[in-house]
């Protein structure tokens, strides 16, 4: 089989990504030489290699959307910096595509962006909305600053230090108060709260 029937037949697929396993059932190949044909594909730029055994079919897609395809069956949803400047609370573009999930934390480089998982527990997930131009999922202004405000206290220390805020006149900080009344632990609870009142006293406004 040549590549442009294999890529034919993977779009029949209708399906932006594509894992290993899939594809040779749908080729009727084996496991060794699905690989061995994805990669020809992606060697010619016909196809992306995004993580393992995952490939992405549709390169037009929104880089937005990509976290949940590689994420998947876990979902993900873009916060963090990412929703924030997506939302121009923050003006400097983020280097990397920051995302929370319920699945394990990772960083993943792929040739479309570097995408950066951070783990939220599942009664968290939440305060997200689908992206106008695609599926993506992004979150809501207060929860993209709930997100890095939660974080903040993690082993990794990435986020300790929140981004220069223009916070809209839009903003509803109630829905801050009842995402940390979610937390479960009460020390987290109280520094949550503790850090939104000093940036609600010191933010600006748009």
């Amino acid at each position: 089989m040549n590549q442009i029937e294999a890529l034919q037949r993977l779009r029949t697929l209708a399906t932006p990504a594509v894992e290993s396993r899939d594809v040779a059932a749908l080729l009727q190949v084996s496991a060794s030489n699905a690989t061995t044909i994805l990669r020809r594909l992606a060697a010619e730029d016909m196809i992306i290699h995004l993580s393992r055994g995952r490939w992405l079919v549709d390169q037009k897609i929104d880089r937005l959307a990509l976290p949940e395809l590689i994420s998947a069956p876990d979902p993900a949803y873009i916060s963090l910096q990412s929703a924030l400047f997506h939302h121009g609370l923050i003006e400097q573009i983020p280097s990397i595509l920051y995302a929370v999930t319920p699945g394990r934390p990772r960083r993943l480089r792929t040739p479309i962006a570097t995408i950066s998982f951070h783990r939220m527990p599942p009664e968290l997930f939440r305060g997200f909305e689908l992206s106008s131009a695609s599926d993506a999922k992004i979150a809501i202004p207060e929860k993209a600053l709930f997100d890095l405000i939660y974080l903040a206290p993690g082993r990794s220390r990435v986020f300790s230090k929140l981004p220069e805020l223009t916070i809209p006149r839009r903003f509803q900080w109630q829905r801050l108060k009842e995402y940390t009344e979610l937390v479960k632990s009460s020390g987290r609870r109280t520094f949550i709260f503790d850090r939104i009142k000093a940036i609600r006293s010191t933010s600006s406004t748009s």
